[in-house]
């Protein structure tokens, strides 16, 4: 494919210009293509900053789709609702989303490569579709991108806070008040790397990469259960371990949970009899990617979950 840059098109990067010359390619694969010699700019190899100027032409040659790494894998999923362009998937405690360290295969997107085969390279080899996740002993909803296309649209609409979340949660003690907004600045812990922390900081600090990022989370009681209670929560961004950070900063962390829990809510835990934090991703709302229009997906609360509950109200 060859394409020649116009004069209004002047001073843009060339991976931005691209981005709106090809829709149906991520940003991602663009630069990929770029550092690989796939796209080249008057017959050479640029970076993907590259400003482009008037005239310019533009050579692109779209390799074939890698062969994913991942192998596919018979793994049993609870789908909510599937197309051609996307999976809604109510993922189980004690799945993990995509292979990392310790967790080189069984994952959510071994079992998303069986069921869809030619979503491989879709956003990556090792995740295909995947555009966010949930931490492995938290349940819920989550969305899968077929299609670069998909991928594209959904990951804009995350970055935008276009994606509407929300969760329900068991918490230890009662917050007060008992409906309010948490905003702080969360960033991984200097001492332990696999932990998130709230931070303050600076705001010079906010423009560095890899610093605290904004965290906003908004949270409701639903039903007082003795030394614990039922939450509603609804996130206004996405930042790693964000509901179990937030609710154990304010206090009231989530039943279960070993990392953020803290020594004081351990018999509590215990009491209540669970192995896991109890959090589940209830409710996911999107653009659809194909017309636009706003899709509301919701998942019943898995079966350890309603157990804890039934015992609470007896």
């Amino acid at each position: 494919m060859r394409l020649r840059v116009s004069g209004l098109q002047t001073g843009c990067r060339l991976d931005k210009w691209l981005d709106g010359q090809l829709p149906d390619v991520s940003r991602a694969r663009i630069q990929s293509f770029i550092k690989t010699g796939n796209i080249t700019v008057n017959g050479a190899r640029v970076a993907p900053h590259k400003k482009i100027v008037n005239g310019f032409i533009v050579d692109v040659v779209m390799p074939p789709v890698a062969e994913a790494r991942l192998s596919a894998e018979d793994i049993r999923l609870d789908v909510i609702y599937e197309d051609s362009d996307i999976v809604v998937v109510n993922k189980p405690p004690g799945l993990v989303v995509h292979p990392g360290a310790g967790h080189a295969s069984g994952t959510l997107a071994n079992a998303i490569l069986y069921r869809c085969s030619d979503i491989a390279g879709v956003g990556g080899e090792m995740r295909p579709g995947i555009v966010h996740r949930l931490d492995k002993d938290t349940s819920g909803l989550l969305v899968v991108a077929k299609n670069d296309m998909a991928h594209r649209s959904l990951t804009s609409q995350f970055k935008e806070g276009i994606v509407k979340k929300k969760y329900v949660a068991l918490v230890s003690g009662v917050p007060c008040p008992e409906s309010g907004r948490i905003e702080t600045f969360i960033g991984r812990s200097r001492g332990d790397r696999k932990k998130m922390v709230v931070r303050m900081i600076s705001r010079d600090e906010q423009l560095t990469k890899g610093a605290a990022r904004r965290a906003v989370t908004n949270y409701a009681v639903l039903e007082k259960l003795g030394k614990v209670c039922l939450l509603n929560v609804e996130i206004e961004t996405g930042r790693t371990h964000q509901i179990r950070v937030h609710m154990a900063h304010i206090g009231h962390p989530v039943v279960g949970d070993k990392q953020y829990g803290g020594r004081r809510w351990r018999d509590v835990a215990e009491c209540v009899g669970v192995g896991r934090q109890l959090l589940h991703a209830r409710q996911l709302s999107f653009l659809h990617p194909r017309d636009g229009k706003r899709v509301v997906y919701t998942a019943q609360l898995p079966f350890d979950f309603m157990e804890v509950l039934k015992r609470l109200r007896c």
